[in-house]
Formats: C-alpha cells, structure tokens, sequence
C-alpha cells in the first residue's frame, strides 16, 4: 500500500487536482510547489507513446515540429472496475461534457491549442486541464510540456528553444516534481536534451525517473542493461525500457495492449534483458507504480500544505 500523503496516494491527488483545476480557471501557473510527475524530452523522443501507453489509449495529437504547444495537465482517475467499466475524458474549460470517444479528446486538445496559440507554431504556458476516467489507470497526475528542440523553423519563433526551456525549467525545479526525463534509446544518452535538463534542477538525479524509449531501434553492440542498471548515468528512482508503436502501427491503428503486448514480448527475448526480472516491470503502469512514486518524496515529502495551508484547507473541503 502506498504511503499515506504520498505522490500516489489518492486523497492528495484529489487535492492537487483541484488546485490545479482553480489555479487554470484564475489564470495562475501553479504558485504552489504541487507534488507532480512532469515528462519531458525532445520533440522525438517519444513522449506521446509513453502518456498513451500509461492511458491505454490514443488521445495525444501527433505530427511534425512542436505538437505539444501547451502544458497538459493530465489527471488519471482510477475507477472501480465493475462498478462501472467505462472510459472518459472531462475537460476543465468545457465543465460537465464527457468525452466517450478518445478521437474527439484529440481533437479537442488541438482546438484548445489553437485558441491560444493559433496555427502557427507558436507555444503558451496556459495550461490545458484534462481528466481521464478509467478502471485501467493509476490516479496519477502527470504535466506533458512541449519537446524540446534547438532550431526554429517555419514560423517558430527565434526564441523558440529559450521559451520551451524556459517553461520546462519552471516545472521541474520544484522540488515536489518528480521528473520523467524521456530518451530515445537509438540516440547518445550523454546527448539526451531530457536529462541535460533535469540534471540542470536535480544534479543528484534524487527525483529523476528516466524512460528510454525505442529500445528495439538501438545500434548494435550498445548494451541496454549498463543503461537501464544506471551504469551510464545513475539515477535514484532508475529507468523503464519502452519500445513505441512505429508510424505504420499508427497508420494501421494498432491498439495500444496489443503494442503492449509485443513490447513485453520484446523485452523479454532480448538476450541482454532477459535475465533483469526488475527491469521488465514496468512502475508507471497498474498497482506497481505505488511504491515505486512514493519513493521519490521519501526524503522530502509535499511541503505545499505548510506554505499555504488555510487556502488548501479550504479547497479540499
């Protein structure tokens, strides 16, 4: 069981939900250092597949160039399974209408975008508060931020990667963030834009959880485990191999268990994972996670409630 008032526990979340969800409607970026999970990564590296691989579902916009343009605040809310087996998403700018169809949440995502940042490829810090019933996640809250990227084109602003950095930094340099530094496994892990950054706020990587993603795409003779194992760059909290749906796979709509599937599959006959039982449990998906969030505020738990507690007081009643 998780730790009463850890980053799982669902009675903090529910509170951190709620600030979230009033701080958006007032127009205020989080003046409180809320305990969250923020992914970051470049604009190729694969964060979309691991959000809608922790979902279960395609809901994400895709496409080329700077797709995430604004924050999404994405909240998962765990429901009892045979009480009520149903999926929804709830948007907190359209209060009361439930997304059924996960196709229309896409497109929703980008018409909100666009209300903001209009077609160009322009980005903002307002966030996007998104709620995802489902009896097939762990309520978790996580932050999606725009990938980042080092050369504007088309009508990108010059200042693009500054502004994107910018926003990433002020998520992450709070100390109840956890970190999701995502990575493509085909690339140079020194050279990952994700983890240069987190370890710009967490030189330590205390609160650092790194994803490596297309692990089935790596060079030959790179070894995965003396990544995975942190014999590359260590981190605390370790890090969780994903192999990503192809583009043909999403052409072709291929649901996401079965891609889950073949990923397991995957990992599991490669000769250098095999024998690493740990490794193959993936934490951000089902009851695993529990402990394994928890641990990230071990150290140092929420200290939000001290800093503003009549206000916080009064937003969980």
């Amino acid at each position: 069981m998780a730790a009463q008032g850890g980053i799982s526990d669902p009675g903090l979340i529910t509170l951190v939900n709620k600030l979230q969800d009033v701080f958006t409607t007032v127009g205020v970026q989080n003046p409180i250092d809320l305990p969250q999970i923020v992914v970051v990564g470049s604009q190729s590296s694969g964060k979309s597949s691991v959000l809608e691989n922790i979902v279960g579902r395609d809901f994400l916009p895709r496409g080329t160039g700077i797709v995430t343009r604004r924050p999404l605040v994405l909240q998962l809310i765990n429901r009892d399974k045979e009480a009520n087996a149903d999926e929804w998403g709830e948007f907190l700018h359209i209060p009361g209408q439930k997304f059924h169809d996960f196709n229309k949440i896409r497109d929703e995502i980008v018409k909100e975008t666009e209300a903001k940042t209009g077609r160009n490829a322009g980005i903002s810090p307002a966030p996007i508060n998104l709620r995802i019933y489902s009896p097939n996640v762990l309520t978790l809250t996580l932050v999606d931020l725009p990938g980042l990227t080092k050369v504007p084109v088309g009508d990108q602003p010059r200042d693009i990667e500054r502004q994107i950095k910018d926003m990433v930094l002020k998520q992450i340099s709070k100390p109840n963030a956890i970190i999701l530094a995502v990575t493509g496994a085909n690339t140079d892990l020194a050279n990952s834009d994700g983890l240069k950054l987190a370890r710009e706020v967490d030189p330590e990587g205390q609160r650092t959880i790194g994803v490596l993603t297309k692990v089935d795409l790596m060079d030959d003779g790179t070894d995965v485990v003396d990544i995975l194992a942190g014999r590359i760059i260590p981190l605390r909290l370790g890090y969780v191999p994903v192999v990503n749906r192809g583009q043909r796979d999403i052409d072709n709509k291929k649901a996401i268990t079965a891609a889950l599937e073949n990923e397991k599959k995957l990992l599991r006959e490669s000769p250098s994972i095999q024998e690493q039982e740990h490794i193959l449990r993936n934490p951000l998906s089902g009851q695993k996670a529990e402990p394994y969030l928890d641990d990230a505020h071990q150290a140092d738990p929420p200290r939000y409630q001290g800093s503003y507690p009549g206000f916080a007081t009064k937003v969980h009643d």
